[in-house]
């Protein structure tokens, strides 16, 4: 049943499809569209644009590689152009005579913009910084649910740590009871990024995250549960051998990820205590870190996008004239 509403919570917003917003440059050509939103509904008016003779530019690519891979084609017969922001992408669409580019990637971007707060292990009551331990719980109710209570857990069984949680204000603070009460646990908000600027090792919930604080050079175990169902089913769809963008990025696990059953309080703290100590694990981890910032360091992804938007736009109008 979890699984099924679920599906249908998501698929709903699915049934209004906004059209385009498109503009018209001052000799009266229509520039590409803005097309925003959920894929299905931007890839039909990707498609609706191309009809007219709109030329198709499009910057981000859904997760086709995750599951049901031949939507590329969908993608591929709707879209001119396709900017891609993981490097293993420009490979994957290969495989389906396309080819794309690869712009960089925002995260990285938004990692090395950020000017890092030194004062914030003073402002969070942080008294040893080589204790810290950022729990990164994600930020859907459900992910809150299903992974507070095993770090909870893991918080009692590791007295001699710090700590911090990084919280989300826009969802109710009952769901971090199980780690409130514990005197070496602290809590903030809007502070990510400095968070792992200063932690030693990381518990991250599957997302976005897993990059974040991969960027930050944090070692990390990567812990994911759903409900059974939904697991079921995600397993009978999924295409790619991990759930954590970091080792999909690498191509390899990097760092361990630990999934419904095996996310537990033992295993997270087996990890931890490994992650923590200087030696051959924790550098294996960083060195793999290192290798995946390599990759994705092509400057900045938004630079990258609008000079290519700017060349195809010049080309355009050569072979127009």
């Amino acid at each position: 049943v979890d699984g099924v509403r679920l599906l249908r919570r998501q698929c709903q917003p699915l049934l209004l499809a906004v059209p385009p917003t498109q503009e018209r440059t001052p000799g009266g050509r229509p520039n590409p569209p803005r097309i925003e939103g959920h894929h299905l509904p931007r890839r039909h008016c990707a498609g609706n644009a191309r009809k007219r003779g709109v030329r198709v530019l499009w910057y981000i690519s859904p997760k086709v590689w995750a599951w049901n891979q031949n939507r590329a084609y969908k993608l591929k017969a709707v879209i001119d152009r396709m900017f891609v922001i993981l490097p293993f992408e420009k490979e994957f669409f290969k495989r389906f005579g396309w080819e794309v580019d690869y712009v960089g990637n925002p995260v990285l971007d938004a990692v090395n913009d950020h000017q890092v707060d030194h004062d914030f292990l003073a402002k969070t009551k942080v008294v040893n910084a080589a204790s810290v331990v950022a729990l990164l719980p994600g930020s859907r109710r459900q992910e809150l649910v299903n992974v507070i209570p095993a770090m909870a857990e893991v918080v009692k069984q590791m007295p001699q740590l710090t700590f911090v949680v990084a919280a989300v204000d826009n969802l109710p603070e009952q769901l971090y009871e199980p780690l409130k009460g514990f005197t070496n646990v602290r809590f903030i908000t809007g502070s990510t990024y400095d968070l792992l600027a200063h932690a030693r090792a990381a518990v991250v919930t599957s997302g976005t995250a897993t990059l974040e604080t991969a960027l930050f050079r944090v070692p990390q175990v990567v812990v994911y549960r759903t409900s059974d169902i939904s697991y079921r089913i995600a397993k009978s769809l999924i295409r790619v051998p991990y759930i954590s963008l970091v080792n999909l990025i690498a191509g390899k696990a990097a760092v361990r990820e630990l999934i419904q059953r095996d996310m537990n309080a033992n295993k997270i703290q087996d990890e931890l205590q490994q992650l923590m100590a200087e030696g051959s694990y924790r550098q294996s981890v960083l060195e793999d870190y290192d290798r995946i910032i390599q990759l994705l360091d092509t400057g900045s992804a938004s630079v990258n996008t609008a000079a290519l938007i700017l060349q195809d736009s010049k080309a355009r109008a050569l072979t127009e004239r």
